[in-house]
């Protein structure tokens, strides 16, 4: 158990060398909503129900097979990864830089365990909660329609300092990506010059190859375990046909049948449900159509997405939140974005663009939602969004937000944000999260406390919405609210976290400083 760094003193918490298993009471409030003369009543019930949670112990080696591996996300992460693991240093004109893993939340940020008797607060990294897998440790992989190796396509994507890309180098250079699936149909034209590295043949012979591909990896590196995940060019949307992709029978008959509207995205999800493996969309297109989903829970495998949340949007649902949260009443968001990397490129055509647009607007959606003296009914903030392509900025993106409010008495307030960010530095940490927490929820198992010892532990569910936090467009079960406020997502995986070593939700209450007797 060396990997493990908090270790909870309490008899509801058992350790041993396979598991930690906690006994937790997750407890909820049931509301029912009543109309009454025109007042609403609300009659609350407080719910209770006693959990195991079991944790197993051991990481299991990890490989991730990134679709898209060339591009500018993929070769920062493979650069990332090898410059962390040899711990690599370099100079530049602001001083020397080390390399470290700012900007993720498993590996640069905090959270509150308690307080000491004295009264000051406890921090402890994310990671030394439970066992995680570290960075070091994973084995990297992938496919792109490009054929050129990493470190060309490091050199490419502009992204690192220069002395640092001639550390890399030589690591870098027997990298190269396998043949991926191109459809030109899915991506913008402009992409095609691109496209010499592509698998030929049907969807069927296309879906096997992929699925070679895997399996050879995980062979060769002795993995445990692989993690697929999309960071390819945004494609357009998919059409939802009814006997196409509606179901998981509808999609595999599909792909035998070859037919055009299936994506490449939606192939490698298929690939990797089959396959056993965790498979995750970094862009904003509609990859888990119904039948990827339902396959996904068929064969027991986890699905995350959509569409890394890095700048302007992460920035956005924060801002949402303290306004609505304020009683202050946004009425109308403009954000403007510009950009020179290939997916500003990409996104320069109308069709892939509107699937970018679809993922960066639903984010006010459930702040909105939640407070009926704003809004009305079906009232929403006026909500434009531009992205322009310009080549000269390459991975800096520009984003430019006007947030206008309406505030009491017919008065306005409007704030202007500016905000230059690279791309690639912020979207390269959120992957690493991705994967480390879908791994962990590999680990974690359920089952009520108070049920007969026959009964099983089970996981999960297979969409993992746990991962919200870190997507634009929240990829949740079938019914489940959508929640975008990054606060309320970020407090969701620290409380899980504490439930697996049966402590109570983090709160603010800090009601023993605000009573006049000892607590």
């Amino acid at each position: 158990m060396a990997n493990l760094k908090v270790r909870v003193d309490s008899p509801k918490v058992r350790y041993s060398e396979d598991f930690i298993e906690a006994e937790y009471e997750y407890r909820t409030i049931s509301v029912t909503e009543e109309n009454e003369n025109d007042r609403d009543t609300y009659t609350m019930t407080p719910m209770s129900t006693k959990l195991l949670i079991r944790t197993m112990m051991k990481v299991p080696k990890l490989g991730l097979m990134l679709v898209g591996w060339g591009g500018n996300n993929g070769s920062t992460m493979t650069a990332a990864l090898l410059a962390n693991k040899l711990k690599l240093s370099w100079e530049t004109k602001e001083g020397l830089k080390t390399a470290n893993w700012y900007g993720s939340l498993t590996q640069a940020s905090t959270v509150k365990l308690g307080r000491k008797i004295k009264g000051e607060d406890v921090y402890v990294p994310i990671s030394s909660m439970l066992p995680m897998l570290n960075p070091d440790d994973i084995e990297i992989d992938g496919w792109d329609i490009s054929d050129v190796n990493l470190a060309e396509a490091m050199t490419r994507a502009k992204v690192l300092d220069v002395n640092l890309q001639v550390q890399l180098r030589p690591y870098m250079t027997q990298m190269q990506p396998r043949k991926s699936i191109y459809y030109p149909d899915f991506i913008a034209s402009n992409q095609g010059k691109r496209a010499n590295n592509i698998i030929m043949g049907t969807k069927a012979e296309q879906l096997n190859l992929i699925r070679n591909d895997i399996t050879q990896f995980k062979t060769a590196k002795s993995l445990d375990q692989v993690i697929v995940l999309w960071t390819a060019n945004t494609e357009r949307f998919s059409e939802i046909i009814t006997g196409v992709n509606d179901t998981a029978d509808n999609l595999l008959k599909s792909i035998e049948e070859d037919h055009s509207e299936i994506s490449p995205s939606t192939m490698f999800a298929v690939a990797a449900a089959l396959e056993g493996c965790t498979y995750i969309n970094g862009s904003p297109q509609n990859t888990f159509v119904p039948g990827a989903l339902e396959l996904a829970k068929k064969q027991k495998s986890f699905v995350g997405g959509d569409d890394f949340k890095s700048g302007q949007t992460k920035l956005k649902s924060v801002l949402m939140d303290f306004l609505v949260s304020a009683g202050i009443k946004p009425v109308s968001i403009v954000s403007y974005n510009h950009l020179g990397n290939n997916d500003g490129y990409n996104l320069s055509a109308p069709q892939q663009f509107r699937s970018k647009e679809i993922s960066k607007s639903n984010v006010v959606d459930d702040m909105v939602e939640s407070n009926k003296i704003l809004y009305k009914p079906g009232e929403k903030p006026d909500h434009c969004i531009v992205i322009k392509y310009v080549p000269y900025v390459g991975d800096s993106k520009r984003a430019m937000d006007e947030y206008t409010s309406e505030i009491m008495l017919g008065g306005h307030n409007t704030i202007v944000i500016h905000n230059t960010c690279e791309d690639s530095l912020l979207a390269t940490p959120i992957i690493l999260d991705l994967v480390i927490l879908a791994e962990l929820c590999s680990r974690i198992t359920f089952k009520k406390a108070d049920t007969d010892d026959g009964e099983e532990f089970s996981g999960f569910h297979s969409i993992l919405s746990i991962l919200s936090y870190l997507c634009k467009a929240p990829l949740v079960p079938h019914g489940t609210p959508v929640i975008n406020a990054l606060f309320r997502q970020r407090a969701a995986i620290e409380n899980i976290l504490r439930a697996c070593l049966s402590l109570p939700p983090e709160n603010n209450m800090l009601l023993e400083h605000k009573v006049d007797f000892k607590i």
